[in-house]
């Protein structure tokens, strides 16, 4: 159980499922294909709602979308945009779910041209995390130039649900950036994690 002592960023709320995700994988730089894939659609199921709403059903969206294995959502065909618009444990929204199909095909594509996703994905912060020194949440941005940068080469790839907030939302998740405010407890844990 989380301990409410330490001081956490802002954004935290008192839900058990948010302090575990802010505590333990916020921020921490993530290379993994697999890993960087999930990152990647969620942000983009999570697009006009809540993240907690997204985070709350992350095992439906496992389930789902055949544990984030970017070769076989690619394979998905009509049958799984039904099976997936009548499936309860996500949101089911017809847009978001054909952008993922289409995400994970567009994201085999990149991991083709360079060999892994993370490769790809990293050259956008020159492969090491962006060290940032927030005092308080309003101080941390929406949008980055490095966002609207790899947000506008996913755009030229043809991936959907990829704006610039989106995107930079991506970047925090997956430690490209260590947005945590510096009196946050984790501020200094992962910026030892570069």
């Amino acid at each position: 159980m989380a301990s409410i002592t330490l001081s956490r960023c802002h954004w935290v709320s008192s839900d058990e499922l948010y302090i575990d995700y802010h505590d333990t994988e916020w921020g921490v730089p993530l290379h993994g294909d697999k890993k960087l894939f999930e990152f990647l659609i969620l942000e983009g199921m999570q697009a006009g709602l809540s993240w907690i709403t997204i985070l709350k059903r992350r095992d439906n969206y496992r389930k789902a979308f055949a544990n984030f294995d970017p070769r076989l959502v690619a394979a998905f065909t009509d049958t799984d945009i039904e099976r997936l618009m009548n499936d309860a444990g996500i949101i089911r929204n017809r847009a978001k779910i054909m952008a993922a199909i289409n995400n994970a095909r567009r994201f085999l594509e990149v991991q083709q041209e360079f060999g892994s996703f993370s490769k790809y994905q990293w050259a956008f912060v020159k492969g090491s995390p962006l060290e940032n020194s927030w005092t308080s949440g309003s101080d941390v941005p929406a949008i980055t130039d490095e966002s609207i940068a790899f947000s506008k080469d996913l755009k030229k790839r043809g991936f959907k649900f990829v704006g610039p907030t989106t995107v930079y939302a991506h970047m925090q998740a997956c430690g490209m950036v260590n947005d945590h405010i510096v009196d946050c407890f984790r501020f200094e844990q992962v910026k030892q994690l570069r």
